[in-house]
């Protein structure tokens, strides 16, 4: 279940914590508690990274207490002026949060399911407690993730979560893939992928309401206006060859960024789809767009998942 006690030194991302269930097999890390693996009958689902690599593209992060960009890392909450470091300084942003290279904790695990715990401290430009929480839990129907955060602390906090989960449908380039995104609205971004307009999707060439192949579309984009079934869903397939896999994500992501990997490192561009599962916009920090303010000692949860095809 766990490759601890592999010889040499610790991977970079720390304890590998491996789950299985029939034919599937996850790896989860406890280094920024994020998803190194997925994968079914020995097929990839996850375009994700070795156990000797350091993890690159945020591939399998979490991203949390923000996911995406905050302008200048700088914001307002409660009267009070807070900035946060510049993670991306290339663009002057502050990038997916916190807790992507912070050591979280095995809580639980069994052979099909792992929780992985992290108590963010208060600090500079975040000065709030958080008690964090993912569990990876693989069943018949997939792979599902439970994102859990609490206020631990004496004062409201802004929040939000998010993954970067990279699907793979196929070897080779997403561009023959097939994408099925029900989103009605994209946000249009300017040079620091900071969303400055909602643009309708139908009749643009961002409209995957319906199969379409991603050709040479280059995605860095985040939706909203979801389309979801009775119980709240919004799912997004991925097809090539005759292999179908869904994303689904519940009714607490508001919002989807997609990403072709453009300008990862030249051997991994669009080599996998980044399809990544928000609560709360790009910047929400500043517009407010989907931002939770947790009271002290409320928890808030969102689930998403993988359907392998």
């Amino acid at each position: 279940m766990s490759s601890n006690a592999r010889p040499g030194p610790p991977p970079p991302s720390g304890d590998q914590i491996e789950i299985a269930r029939g034919d599937q097999r996850a790896v989860a890390v406890t280094v920024g508690g994020g998803l190194r693996l997925y994968e079914s009958a020995a097929q990839p689902i996850l375009d994700g990274y070795g156990v000797d690599a350091l993890c690159d593209g945020a591939r399998g992060q979490l991203l949390v207490p923000w996911p995406n960009r905050i302008r200048y890392g700088r914001y307002e909450f409660e009267g009070i002026q807070l900035r946060l470091a510049l993670t991306e300084p290339e663009k002057g942003t502050a990038i997916h949060g916190l807790a992507r290279w912070v050591e979280w904790q095995v809580v639980r695990r069994d052979a099909n399911t792992a929780t992985l715990g992290l108590e963010l401290p208060a600090q500079p430009g975040y000065p709030f407690q958080l008690r964090l929480e993912v569990t990876y839990r693989l069943d018949d129907s997939g792979l599902r993730v439970s994102q859990r955060a609490t206020n631990i602390g004496g004062r409201a906090c802004p929040y939000g979560s998010g993954a970067h989960p990279y699907l793979a449908a196929a070897p080779g380039l997403v561009d023959d893939w097939e994408l099925t995104l029900p989103a009605r609205t994209a946000l249009v971004a300017d040079h620091q992928q900071i969303p400055v307009a909602r643009q309708p999707v139908a009749g643009s060439e961002l409209d995957f309401r319906s199969p379409r192949r991603i050709g040479d579309l280059h995605l860095d984009t985040a939706f909203t206006d979801l389309e979801r079934d009775a119980g709240g869903k919004v799912t997004v397939a991925l097809s090539r060859e005759g292999r179908t896999m869904r994303l689904w994500a519940d009714a607490a992501h508001g919002y989807l960024m997609v990403f072709t990997g453009d300008t990862l490192a030249p051997d991994r561009q669009r080599r996998g789809l980044a399809v990544e599962p928000m609560t709360c916009a790009p910047d929400a920090f500043r517009s407010l767009a989907g931002l939770r303010v947790l009271r002290p000692g409320e928890t808030v949860v969102a689930e998403w998942g993988i359907t392998p095809g």
